[in-house]
């Protein structure tokens, strides 16, 4: 059966998550909100919401990153019975109004993890957008293959059953690493990738929890990591490529 559920980590976002909710619960669908490690303000903020019906309230001691609090919401989300989770962000760069098209996809593609591809507004600072870019080629050698047109994007929806049986399998990056190598080892298990334009707009309260050095320095550990998986697959890899359809 199919049973969606929206998963959103939270750190620190005060101002828009509330918004981020608020559009989750038009379309009448369920949220679990996770909790990496707020600040009191914000876990306040959590708690009053989480006291409508249909919001679930998830809640990290310390925190985890936004792959560890994904990881944690994707576990809930299964526990609970759902069939597929769709992840968004909490700083409203996400149109909550598209969940509804997401879900279409999903739907018919049931198997499928539907990915992102955003399209952005002037909000976006240029040095991000061509930043980008090195991940798509290094994604597209890891997995030669072309399928993930954007890995970096927050939106998207899983099928749960494979991907928590990846995420209890394998360690997989905990912070801003996990958007990417979360698809870039669900495609090497063969979940199909289904690409869908949105729209993004930058944070909405100017937020951002990308740490430049940092987050960078794990995003290139990650592609190294992943070029040596790429190797040891690569007779597997080929083989789906050059197999007739």
């Amino acid at each position: 059966m199919f049973s969606p559920v929206v998963v959103i980590p939270v750190y620190n976002h005060p101002a828009t998550i509330g918004l981020m909710v608020d559009g989750v619960l038009r379309h009448r669908l369920p949220c679990i909100l996770v909790d990496d490690g707020s600040e009191e303000g914000c876990a306040a903020v959590l708690d009053g919401l989480a006291r409508q019906p249909d919001v679930y309230l998830v809640r990290l001691p310390m925190n985890q990153g936004k792959g560890g609090a994904v990881m944690a919401g994707l576990r809930e989300a299964r526990r609970r019975g759902f069939s597929h989770a769709v992840q968004v962000d909490a700083d409203g760069q996400h149109d909550p109004d598209d969940i509804p098209s997401f879900l279409a996809l999903a739907r018919v593609h049931p198997d499928a993890v539907i990915v992102g591809c955003p399209v952005y507004d002037t909000s976006v600072p240029k040095s991000r957008l061509y930043a980008r870019y090195a991940t798509h080629v290094w994604v597209w050698i890891n997995t030669l293959s072309f399928a993930i047109r954007d890995s970096m994007c927050g939106y998207r929806v899983y099928p749960l059953a494979p991907v928590v049986r990846l995420i209890d399998a394998v360690s997989i990056g905990r912070r801003m690493d996990f958007d990417v190598e979360v698809l870039v080892r669900l495609h090497w298990r063969g979940v199909r990738v289904v690409n869908r334009p949105t729209r993004v707009t930058y944070p909405l309260d100017g937020v951002s929890h990308f740490r430049a050095w940092l987050d960078n320095v794990l995003i290139s550990r990650m592609h190294a990591m992943l070029f040596v998986g790429m190797l040891v697959r690569l007779p597997l890899l080929l083989w789906r490529k050059l197999r007739p359809a």
